[in-house]
């Protein structure tokens, strides 16, 4: 049987638990809360990206043709590209 709940220890940099720190309380959660909530998501997403869908021959055609042959980036693309990430920049 699994417990109902247990409790995961972390050791971070000081600058990340700043940033996690300032994320949860643009959203009014608790530190707990918004590292639960993201993990939580991450994973499902993990999983998600892991399951296998089937396609008629035709569609899987298409779709292969679509992932070899992108549309070109666009300017907004382009230029969200150039942009340096808020974790990144050193303020």
């Amino acid at each position: 049987m699994i417990p109902s709940k247990g409790s995961i220890n972390l050791r971070i940099e000081a600058a990340t638990r700043q940033l996690i720190d300032e994320a949860a309380a643009i959203l009014g959660k608790t530190r707990t809360e918004f590292m639960i909530e993201s993990a939580r998501q991450q994973a499902i997403d993990v999983l998600l990206d892991q399951r296998l869908f089937a396609l008629e021959s035709q569609d899987h055609a298409a779709f292969m043709a679509a992932l070899d042959n992108p549309p070109e980036p666009g300017p907004r693309l382009k230029a969200l590209m150039r942009r340096v990430p808020t974790w990144q920049r050193e303020d």
